[in-house]
């Protein structure tokens, strides 16, 4: 009985580590620049505070996300006890907390305390009818998946103010309007339908070097097809003598910046930095952290189903691929078919099928359940390594190119 007891108290234990499922969205300023990650516990086993429990106490999760500061999704603060808040340093944690928790005295004094204690905090949603919130308490989230905000100008001085569910161009200018600073939601997906991204020649020359890189041609022709292309030529030599390949001596041409770089990394940052072309205003491409994203948590969830070297480079592209269509604004199927991809790619671009089809539908998901990771073969463990793993590299190219 002692060795079935003590059995089970491992079981326990072991179930207790199992990583919640945890949504995570980028966050955004006007300038489509990440500032903050917002996260929304569910945990497998065991309540929210578990789940927040097994986030923060290994350090993972803010070496992942650095320098970024997170934002926590919370129905109430209650959760939030001294052993909990002492794994979640004021420096790099907020707490967005639902408004109508705060009718509650203990939760609205907690959140206080925990304002005290250097939280930023923000109320999360309009207050119920005939609640007052504490005068301190004036930093404001809110979502707007359902209904533009109100006229009514924030006080910014009280910002920045975070705008989430916003899903389209127009509520974005809406929320900007309103005195929202930071935003979160797939807005980057529905470009306005007025934004041209290339002129012809430009899109040609792009097509040619993404066949190029889908094909793995010859460091010279990539070359040659780079000097093509001022814009690109820039951001490729930028990247070389960024601080990721530090080194002492400047790089002055392409053979020098292939050679820094190396042909396998040089096919990946090409592949993103079709993304990184200067719009007009100046104002980064939304896309690219987007692209990266999905490329390198693809590559992860290859590789966590045991894929060799070359089907993780055929997933990393399949990422990168799938929001062609939205940077070019043609139809998925005429890039596809003038890239030749391999069939595993093409057929996950085209219609979701096939094994990268099926990772990729994942990765596009707005909710992840256990079942959807059941249905994939995947359990919590590797899939919250992959969200680790591809934020890092998201924020690690934002920042570079």
């Amino acid at each position: 009985m002692a060795r079935i007891n003590q059995h089970e108290n491992q079981m326990a234990s072991t179930e207790l580590m199992l990583p919640p499922l945890v949504q995570i969205n980028a966050v955004s300023n006007m300038q489509n620049a990440w500032v903050a990650l917002s996260l929304h516990v569910e945990p497998v086993v065991g309540d929210i505070a578990d789940g927040l429990r097994s986030v923060f106490a290994e350090p993972d999760l803010l070496v992942a996300m650095a320098p970024l500061d997170c934002i926590v999704m919370l129905a109430s603060p209650m959760v939030i006890d001294e052993a909990l808040a002492a794994l979640m340093p004021a420096s790099r944690v907020s707490f967005a907390i639902a408004a109508a928790a705060l009718q509650d005295e203990a939760s609205c004094q907690r959140a206080l305390a925990l304002q005290a204690l250097g939280y930023r905090i923000l109320v999360d949603g309009a207050p119920p009818a005939g609640m007052t919130l504490p005068a301190t308490l004036r930093a404001v989230a809110s979502d707007f998946s359902a209904a533009a905000p109100a006229s009514k100008v924030l006080q910014l001085v009280f910002g920045p103010h975070l705008a989430h569910g916003v899903h389209s161009v127009e509520r974005l200018n809406q929320c900007a309007q309103a005195g929202f600073e930071w935003f979160s939601g797939d807005y980057p997906l529905h470009p306005a339908a007025s934004e041209d991204p290339q002129d012809g020649s430009s899109r040609k020359r792009l097509m040619t070097l993404l066949g190029m890189l889908a094909r793995d041609a010859d460091t010279r022709e990539i070359e040659a097809m780079l000097k093509q292309d001022p814009a690109l030529s820039y951001h490729v030599l930028k990247l070389a003598n960024s601080a990721v390949f530090a080194h002492s001596t400047p790089i002055t041409s392409f053979s020098q910046a292939i050679s820094v770089l190396g042909r396998r990394q040089l096919q990946r940052w090409l592949q993103l930095l079709l993304y990184a072309r200067q719009a007009p205003d100046g104002v980064a491409n939304p896309l690219l952290p987007v692209a990266a994203l999905r490329a390198a948590q693809m590559e992860s969830l290859c590789k966590a189903r045991g894929g060799e070297r070359e089907e993780q480079d055929l997933a990393f592209m399949t990422g990168v691929f799938s929001l062609l269509d939205l940077l070019f604004a043609l139809p998925m199927a005429e890039i596809v078919g003038a890239l030749s991809l391999p069939p595993m790619a093409a057929s996950a671009l085209l219609k979701r099928e096939g094994p990268f089809g099926e990772l990729l539908a994942l990765i596009e998901a707005d909710r992840v359940d256990l079942a959807k990771l059941d249905a994939a073969a995947l359990a919590p463990e590797p899939w919250w390594q992959s969200q680790l793993h591809a934020y890092h590299w998201a924020i690690q190219v934002s920042r570079n190119l």
